[in-house]
């Protein structure tokens, strides 16, 4: 007989212990997209985006730049996550735009690299804005 228990594999209160890896991995991701900014020179970041058409292109490289790098910290402790997520949401929401629209890029990379891991990273800021950090976190420490 068809069990619904395969629905739900997690005994109740762990699932949300699931947000532990998906914090951490996309804060790495995103630090390490941040300081790759830096580490490779802002200024060259600037000039693509200039290069876009998009406005104040040094300052938004060095906003962008920072928003990851302090946001993927503040994700990898658990430390005020949704305002980190949403940051990182709207980033990636961006950058997808960007990639589509500017870049023309195609959803699946080929030739050029597609905008679909912009597009789950996007994602999966979203579910973090929305849940929280769950309770391995400094939020969830903080609050107890």
């Amino acid at each position: 007989m068809f069990s619904l228990d395969l629905l739900h594999p997690l005994p109740e209160g762990v699932a949300e212990h699931a947000l532990l890896p998906l914090r951490i991995v996309l804060g790495v991701i995103m630090f390490d997209s941040g300081m790759g900014k830096w580490r490779r020179g802002i200024a060259g970041t600037g000039r693509w985006f200039e290069g876009l058409g998009l406005p104040n292109p040094h300052a938004l490289a060095c906003i962008v730049a920072s928003n990851e790098t302090v946001c993927g910290v503040l994700l990898v402790v658990g430390l005020f996550t949704p305002f980190a997520a949403a940051v990182i949401a709207v980033n990636m929401t961006v950058a997808a735009w960007v990639q589509k629209t500017k870049v023309h890029a195609p959803f699946q990379g080929g030739d050029v690299q597609g905008y679909e891991l912009d597009v789950i990273l996007a994602a999966a800021a979203l579910t973090l804005a929305i849940a929280g950090a769950g309770p391995l976190s400094l939020d969830g420490l903080l609050s107890r």
